[in-house]
């Protein structure tokens, strides 16, 4: 886990262009098989959700012309499949991961911790049985569509 700092780095578009260049490196380093990102919100500056979709979609676009499958969450989201509550405090969320990671974290990286909250959620969202392709989350819709897996 890691973070880009770029407060150095004065020009916005050279900062896209730092984001860019930098995750494309950890693609072409680590070559995932997905990308998942936190879908933004609306705080109480539209300036700032502006520029933090500027700067997913530098780091989107490395992975689409890699070829990387992109998959987006909303944080409530990430909060319930950490935490089981989405209204969850980062702390909270990082202490979670530290346990189900068995790693530490440095409290000074929450952000970053966030991040680890995405990608885990995604991997929860992969494995799950029931988040099939048509959205149904019901047991009903899972074994009408696999009925090789009732066993009598």
């Amino acid at each position: 886990m890691g973070v880009f700092d770029l407060r150095k780095i004065h020009d916005p578009f050279e900062k896209l262009a730092n984001i860019f260049s930098g995750v494309d490196e950890l693609l072409a380093e680590h070559q995932p098989d997905y990308l998942a990102v936190e879908s933004p919100f609306y705080g109480k500056n539209a300036q700032v959700i502006l520029k933090l979709g500027r700067a997913q979609g530098a780091a989107l676009t490395a992975a689409v012309m890699r070829g990387i499958p992109v998959a987006e969450y909303a944080p409530r989201k990430a909060k319930i499949a950490i935490c089981g509550n989405g209204a969850a405090s980062k702390e909270q969320v990082s202490m979670m991961i530290q346990k189900t990671l068995k790693v530490e974290l440095d409290p000074k990286y929450l952000d970053a911790t966030d991040a680890l909250a995405i990608a885990l959620c995604h991997y929860y969202q992969l494995t799950n049985p029931l988040a099939a392709a048509s959205g149904s989350s019901s047991w009903k819709s899972f074994l009408e569509q696999n009925p090789d897996r009732i066993k009598k």
